[in-house]
């Protein structure tokens, strides 16, 4: 019989050392290609490498996933992206907002949390960006995964709760880890609140 948590218990290990490290960039871009959602990726990223190794971990990897799904989108996955688009009227404006505006839509629906990260891959392989756009837009992913990072990290941390409270200095130490999560979920909600406004003000999107 399979035994799932026993494979588990012998891959997250491995996945901490540098090699299994290297590895989690091409597993988290397949995961981001094959439109599943990397919040949990990311979650566990932070939990395995901590938040800023973490998020440099899912950053690399999402940068190639979605940069693949932008290729894909734009050649052989072109008929497959259209007609998924087509039952997304939302995503269709954002097709011919960032068709228009180039660099500066991109990184605003980067940064706002309301347009699906994969989805929004083929997307862009649709629209007529150009893939240096596409690609330096790709920035604007870098607060939610710090953020979904952090969440992994403190979670971690609470796994081993035990493990904090038997020493001052990791239950410190986790203390000013929370504040700094907390201190960047409050620049992303601005970051996002700041991008859905500049986003409102397209007639695009709004139409």
């Amino acid at each position: 019989m399979f035994d799932s948590s026993f494979w588990l218990e012998q891959f997250l290990p491995f996945l901490q050392t540098p090699i299994g490290g290297a590895i989690f960039i091409p597993l988290y871009a397949v995961w981001v290609t094959f439109l599943l959602p990397g919040v949990w990726a990311s979650m566990l990223a932070g939990a395995l490498y901590g938040i800023w190794v973490g998020s440099f971990l899912v950053f690399l990897g999402a940068c190639i996933g979605a940069e693949v799904a932008f290729l894909l989108g734009r050649t052989l996955l072109r008929d497959w992206a259209q007609r998924r688009l087509a039952k997304r009227p939302k995503l269709q404006a954002v097709q011919k907002a960032v068709s228009r505006d180039g660099l500066k839509l991109v990184l605003l629906t980067r940064l706002s949390p309301a347009f699906p990260f994969s989805l929004l891959n083929f997307v862009y392989g649709l629209s007529d960006v150009s893939f240096r756009d596409y690609t330096i837009g790709l920035i604007g992913i870098l607060p939610g995964t710090i953020l979904f990072c952090g969440l992994g990290s403190i979670a971690g941390d609470i796994a081993r709760f035990n493990q904090v409270l038997s020493g001052s200095q990791d239950f410190y130490s986790s203390v000013l880890r929370l504040v700094g999560l907390l201190a960047t979920l409050s620049v992303v909600w601005l970051v996002s609140r700041a991008a859905r406004r500049a986003l409102q003000d397209s007639s695009e999107l709004i139409s």
